[in-house]
């Protein structure tokens, strides 16, 4: 019994939440803000810096045309992505533009491949407007 409950929880452990993305989000606007875009756009797209890779949660960043910035897939990077849909054909960088443009922040919904798990996962992004970027951390949805 004890070994099940360790097993699920050890297993929620493996996955951010959404505090911990909005909080992450916060960390990446603070870092952009005081270290300026390059820097910050070099320490997004670093595995290695734990500070924006944490588990399945990770810094991405676009510019308002569409074009990313930071991945985790770093072979999007510098990839034109306004017409990108997702496994349900839904607009997904469109979309966030729009939340950022409009609301400045929020949250939206689609399909990704799970970096962990390598599956297409539903997934929730929070992003925030910072100057003329998004940045963004998503949660995948268990």
């Amino acid at each position: 019994m004890t070994f099940a409950v360790c097993g699920v929880s050890s297993a929620a452990e493996d996955h951010g939440t959404a505090e911990q993305a909005t909080a992450m989000v916060k960390k990446a606007i603070a870092h952009f803000k005081a270290n300026g875009k390059d820097k910050a756009l070099a320490d997004f797209n670093d595995p290695s810096n734990k500070q924006f890779h944490d588990r399945d949660l990770y810094v991405i960043a676009f510019d308002m045309e569409g074009t990313m910035l930071a991945s985790a897939n770093t072979k999007l990077v510098g990839k034109p992505l306004m017409d990108f849909k997702d496994g349900d054909g839904k607009l997904v960088t469109k979309e966030m533009l729009q939340v950022a443009k409009t609301k400045g922040s929020g949250w939206v919904e689609y399909r990704w491949p799970n970096p962990i798990t390598k599956l297409l996962d539903q997934k929730t992004t929070y992003i925030e407007k910072v100057d003329n970027y998004l940045l963004g951390v998503g949660i995948y949805k268990k």
